[in-house]
């Protein structure tokens, strides 16, 4: 089956990059690999196919928010280079049975609640059915996301500034 195979190698290559993610020394670096994880997630939807939210992902998770993480970066002048303040040897061993635990509590969750269940997929795969829960159910936190991230930038420009 193509898409389980498919499904394997982008899952594989998410898991790669989402490791290299947090294990990085450069904060660039640490984004592009973000970038990598995202378009996983994108091909994710594409598999499902779910091309209207694959593209939403595409477009703004990848070419906005990680966007606006370089530009955070750039604005605050964090270090560009590789930096060890970035790694903390002595919290490895708690991090490392923290991100254990949620595995196990997520993934009994998910069998536990799902089991044997089949995806079942509902055509045709309506944008008009996806964008009326958008925009309808979803529109107040949507907006608060966006007043948020603007907050966000805004307060970047302000610690970046010179007096």
């Amino acid at each position: 089956v193509p898409a389980n195979i498919a499904f394997g190698i982008g899952a594989a290559f998410m898991i790669f990059s989402a490791v290299k993610v947090v294990t990085t020394k450069n904060v660039v670096h640490a984004a592009l690999y973000l970038v990598l994880v995202l378009a996983g997630v994108g091909l994710d939807y594409l598999l499902l196919q779910a091309e209207f939210v694959a593209i939403t992902q595409f477009l703004v998770y990848i070419g906005a928010i990680v966007v606006l993480f370089l530009f955070a970066v750039m604005l605050t002048r964090a270090p560009l280079g590789t930096s060890d303040d970035l790694d903390n040897r002595r919290i490895r061993p708690a991090a490392i049975l923290t991100a254990l635990v949620l595995l196990v509590v997520t993934g009994g969750s998910l069998i536990a609640s799902f089991g044997d269940d089949k995806v079942q997929f509902v055509t045709p795969n309506s944008v008009a059915t996806v964008s009326d829960s958008i925009f309808s159910t979803y529109l107040i936190p949507f907006e608060v996301v966006s007043v948020m991230l603007l907050a966000a930038l805004i307060g970047a420009i302000v610690l970046a500034r010179k007096d």
